[in-house]
């Protein structure tokens, strides 16, 4: 009689305790499975030439990636991070002239080996430029063997460009007959990352898109390193609290939403994405993004924003002295601003490689026919390097972007011709970080920036 009671017993513990091992069975199954790669991707470099990042199914044991992978070239680098996310950063220092070739290989922390894999890797960013054609202007790129290739129709004028920090896409405006700006975003697919050689390749562009309809008065564009863009621009009769300005902010993962900024020029996102740069009489401020909570810093001063540098907080200043003198400082996360340089010289561009170790500034000095200087410094204010550009001045408008992968900055620069002459375009010229020699790329442009690796 007490037979049969034990039975539903027996099969109410089993059908309860089935699942508890199978899930048993499976963890043990998988403990004993190896690691394998999740994702690698480009990633911002903050002070050497060039950075992945990878995400691995396992904590990996770092020392054994930093001892069986390897870099062809053979380049110092070395691996960041713990755990399943991890960095690999070149070492500062070294110029990259032709892509690479990763052999990923280590082991996890039980001590299961990750099946190896060979990688094609190209961080080296590349060209882009507006330049003069028949009938208007064009963006165009230059690729890593020296060709150029159009990515947009010709339009009569293109005065704006912003290139998206991840490398996704290019923002513009182009400018009509009458005046008007029309905002527009050209995406990108790169193939800088790849597992056969053979798909390394060009660009390729799709086709314009339209970001607002609506003709504009004036447009400014930022954008970060997630490829976020910021438009602050203007329309006739709207805008924001009246005074025909606005401000949206387009995320690189889909919408976009207004943002109550109002600012004395031109804002700039911060490169790691989470707040905005904001001009003001009392000063510049950096101000949090949604759906951050609302925060405020305020650097009073006359100051303007100058440049990023590639590490997180570190930016370069221009201060403008009561006495008409300018000075570039750099600004530094908990500390004042340190002063690099002042004089009466007007400052045009500069630019920042790592946390502010170097840093380079084109001068103008001289009326009638002004001198073209441009200064090498270290993070203390001495002058490395001073290489006078006899013979070129800057194209109004442009600045100077730095190329750590190559160690190498890009202007576009204008020769002196005689006074009575029409003056011939400006080129596009690469200069070398440390000798500060030019070598004009013999392309006629109005605007020329790096477009990032992504």
């Amino acid at each position: 009689m007490k037979a049969p009671r034990r039975r539903p017993r027996v099969a109410l513990a089993l059908a309860l305790g089935l699942p508890t091992l199978l899930v048993l069975i499976q963890q043990q199954a998988l403990q004993r499975q190896p690691p394998h790669l999740q994702r690698l991707i480009n990633a911002a470099a903050s002070s050497g030439p060039a950075a992945l990042q990878a995400r691995f199914s396992r904590p990996m044991d770092r020392a054994s990636l930093q001892s069986a992978s390897a870099l062809q070239p053979d380049l110092s680098h070395r691996w960041l991070g713990s755990s399943e996310a991890l960095l690999l950063t070149l070492t500062a220092g070294q110029r990259l002239e032709q892509p690479l070739q990763l052999r990923l290989a280590g082991r996890d922390r039980r001590g299961l080996a990750l099946q190896p894999r060979l990688w094609h890797w190209d961080p080296r960013p590349r060209v882009l430029a507006v330049v003069p054609v028949s009938g208007g202007e064009q963006l165009q790129l230059r690729e890593h063997d020296g060709s150029w290739r159009s990515l947009s129709p010709i339009w009569p004028r293109i005065p704006v460009l912003e290139p998206l920090g991840d490398g996704s896409g290019v923002a513009l405006a182009s400018q009509d007959p009458l005046g008007a700006y029309h905002l527009f975003r050209i995406p990108l697919q790169q193939r800088n990352l790849v597992a056969s050689p053979q798909h390394l390749g060009p660009v390729r562009a799709a086709a314009p898109q339209a970001l607002d309809g609506r003709a504009l008065m004036f447009a400014h564009l930022s954008s970060n390193r997630r490829g976020d863009l910021l438009v602050q621009s203007s329309s006739e009769g709207g805008g924001h609290e009246g005074n025909g300005s606005r401000a949206r902010l387009w995320r690189s993962q889909g919408g976009s939403q207004a943002l109550a900024l109002s600012a004395s020029g031109p804002m700039r996102l911060l490169p790691e994405g989470d707040a905005v740069v904001v001009p003001g009489p009392e000063g510049l401020s950096l101000q949090g993004l949604p759906p951050q909570p609302p925060r405020r810093q305020t650097l009073p001063g006359n100051r303007d924003l100058s440049a990023f540098c590639p590490r997180s907080g570190r930016a370069l200043l221009l201060r403008h002295w009561p006495d008409y003198r300018r000075s570039l400082e750099l600004v530094e996360p908990g500390q004042p601003p340190r002063q690099l340089w002042i004089g009466s010289e007007a400052l045009v561009a500069s630019a920042c490689a790592g946390g502010g170790e170097r840093i380079w500034a084109l001068l103008i000095d001289g009326t009638g026919q002004p001198e073209l200087t441009l200064l090498a410094l270290d993070r203390r204010g001495q002058v490395l390097r001073r290489q006078r550009l006899s013979g070129w001045e800057l194209e109004p408008g442009t600045g100077l972007s730095f190329d750590p992968s190559g160690d190498r900055l890009l202007a576009a620069l204008r020769r002196l011709g005689p006074m009575e002459r029409q003056p011939p375009p400006a080129q596009a010229v690469l200069i070398d970080a440390r000798s500060l020699q030019l070598q004009p790329l013999q392309r006629p442009v109005r605007q020329v920036i790096w477009l990032p690796a992504g």
